[in-house]
């Protein structure tokens, strides 16, 4: 008996939720062809790909833009280790701005003093000023330029 009572109240249900349905179960309700199934599938498929497309688009540039990242970190860390390379005689202390220079010979070479402090008697080209950063890495902080050449 309490089987019944189970089998009428999914049939209750079925009745009540019949829009949930994939297919008519009703004579009235309208036929489902094979035509309409395929332009529903079709649709769907069209939707999908637009939506993978999508996704896929975003996640290249992403890609780009870490790989962006990647590359300035490699440069960023090849020119902190030539900088590290290039001789001083003095300790170089985190939040010190330095100066490069660079001998008649292309050799390179820091100092304390800045080309203003030098005056007009600076032995060397002026290359770049950097702070050495708590990390070990050169923040640059000034540069040479073509209007000071002259």
């Amino acid at each position: 008996m309490h089987s019944e009572d189970q089998k009428d109240n999914a049939d209750l249900e079925l009745v009540k939720n019949r829009h949930l349905l994939a297919y008519g179960s009703s004579r009235l309700d309208p036929a489902i062809r094979l035509v309409d199934r395929a332009r529903e599938i079709e649709a769907a498929t069209d939707i999908i790909q637009g939506q993978v497309h999508g996704k896929l688009a975003l996640i290249q540039e992403q890609i780009r833009a870490l790989q962006e990242q990647a590359h300035a970190v490699l440069d960023q860390s090849a020119r902190d280790l030539e900088l590290h390379n290039v001789p001083c005689n003095f300790e170089k202390k985190a939040g010190q701005t330095i100066h490069l220079y660079q001998k008649k010979d292309q050799r390179r070479c820091f100092s304390l003093l800045s080309p203003a402090e030098w005056g007009r008697a600076l032995p060397y080209e002026y290359v770049a000023s950097y702070v050495l950063q708590s990390d070990r890495s050169f923040k640059e902080v000034g540069r040479k330029t073509a209007a000071s050449d002259q």
